[in-house]
């Protein structure tokens, strides 16, 4: 199983996530979106297979700068609007042998998949 997480360094759950990973003795990749954004396919696949809901970063600053439409957007604008903005999508984004698998971290959640 080749694991790969997706996120930046400084978020206090990817620095979570990444801790539970280590602890469970699970090898990964890393990818930082700071310097190497998601292409935007993948950023589509993740978004057919988590929904737009669950992939938005609501905490950050790049979601409060949005304009109050946002509220109106459908799947469609949502990925067009991460594809552009990583900083938009709610990390960590994990993939599992190249396939979405996890979006943000819930011990629960992944334990089930990876545990």
């Amino acid at each position: 199983m080749k694991i790969t997480v997706y996120g930046i360094p400084s978020c206090g759950t990817v620095k979570k996530a990444r801790a539970w990973l280590d602890a469970q003795g699970l090898d990964h990749d890393w990818v930082d979106f700071r310097t190497t954004a998601p292409e935007p396919a993948r950023v589509a696949r993740w978004v057919a297979a988590f929904g737009s809901g669950p992939m938005r970063n609501t905490s950050g600053g790049a979601y409060r700068e949005l304009p109050a439409e946002k509220a109106d957007w459908d799947q469609a604008e949502w990925t067009r609007r991460f594809q552009g903005d990583a900083m938009l999508i709610r990390r960590p984004v994990v993939e599992i042998d190249g396939q979405p698998a996890l979006v943000g971290f819930k011990e629960e959640a992944w334990r089930g998949r990876l545990g």
